[in-house]
């Protein structure tokens, strides 16, 4: 019987070339580790800038100014229609895909949104208002830099096509995109429709429910809550732009939203925090309009195209 001259350490075949390929790997692998290229490293990097902390703007006399920092929050209420949803503050975050998002570094446009169970201000749901001093059935717009330095996404939504609508309830999609266009411009409206007109015109109250509805087609911003989707950061609920009437034609709450503040007493805290939250009363109606600023920067993306 012959003998096996070959142990299990002896290479079979081409061992050099073998050899010179595995060396060559690794050199690749050195080289993208020290460049910071390997996909293990961009992805915790896109993950870090968007869980990055960020600090809301106070607000010193109750109203939203150009500039502020804010979470758009859909408040706490019974959901009647479904047995499953998500309870609690929901706020309004980017929800990057998935697999595009193990894949890059990079910011994704069009990028997606959800509503999550979060209360804490990071650069996945930390919006800019940005347009024209924030009053009641102006436009403006909101930007969200998603933890990033050099880049501003906008607040986007356009009708409902066969290719292109929300994913779970096939209704208009809302999305997040660098262009500059009338697609990108929305108005806050008072919640009590009997009160609505006479609200028009006055600062936007902070931290108390309004609408935000999309000016293109006058459709208001919406969170279901009965809706699931699994994004990167878990389970999460759907966020599109339709408006939903009770039987007094009034919205329901799904289409109701606070934009959010930070708590003056505590640095890393928001006005959620606060065991009872400022009340809608009428203070807006003290303050006479002031005209519209018509230099306002990014005045011009919130007017209408001929």
């Amino acid at each position: 019987m012959a003998q096996n001259l070959y142990g299990p350490g002896v290479r079979m075949g081409n061992w050099n070339e073998d050899v010179y390929l595995e060396e060559e790997l690794m050199k690749d692998f050195l080289a993208k580790k020290d460049k910071g290229q390997l996909l293990i490293q961009r992805n915790r990097r896109l993950k870090e800038n968007l869980l990055r902390p960020m600090q809301l703007s106070i607000s010193e006399d109750g109203y939203i100014r150009y500039g502020d920092k804010v979470m758009l929050v859909n408040p706490d209420h019974p959901e009647t229609e479904a047995d499953l949803f998500l309870g609690g503050d929901l706020s309004l975050c980017m929800t990057p895909d998935e697999i595009k998002a193990h894949l890059s570094d990079e910011l994704e446009v069009p990028c997606g949104l959800s509503a999550a169970q979060t209360k804490i201000p990071v650069g996945r749901n930390t919006f800019t208002v940005t347009g024209q001093v924030l009053r009641y059935g102006q436009n403006f717009r909101l930007g969200i830099a998603g933890g990033f330095a050099d880049r501003m996404l906008y607040l986007s939504s356009d009708h409902r096509t066969l290719m292109k609508s929300s994913k779970r309830s096939w209704l208009q999609e809302v999305y997040l995109t660098d262009e500059d266009s009338y697609l990108n411009c929305w108005q806050a409206a008072f919640p009590d429709p009997q009160l609505r007109l006479e609200y028009e015109g006055f600062p936007v109250l902070a931290n108390a429910k309004l609408l935000i509805n999309h000016c293109h087609t006058n459709r208001g911003l919406v969170a279901h809550r009965h809706l699931f989707l699994s994004t990167y950061f878990g389970k999460e609920a759907e966020v599109a732009v339709h408006t939903y009437l009770d039987s007094h034609r009034v919205e329901k709450p799904k289409n109701h939203w606070m934009l959010v503040t930070g708590n003056p007493g505590k640095d890393s805290s928001t006005m959620l925090d606060l065991s009872k939250r400022p009340a809608e009363d009428t203070r807006v109606l003290e303050h006479v309009a002031e005209p519209e600023a018509r230099n306002a920067p990014g005045a011009h993306a919130c007017t209408r195209p001929m």
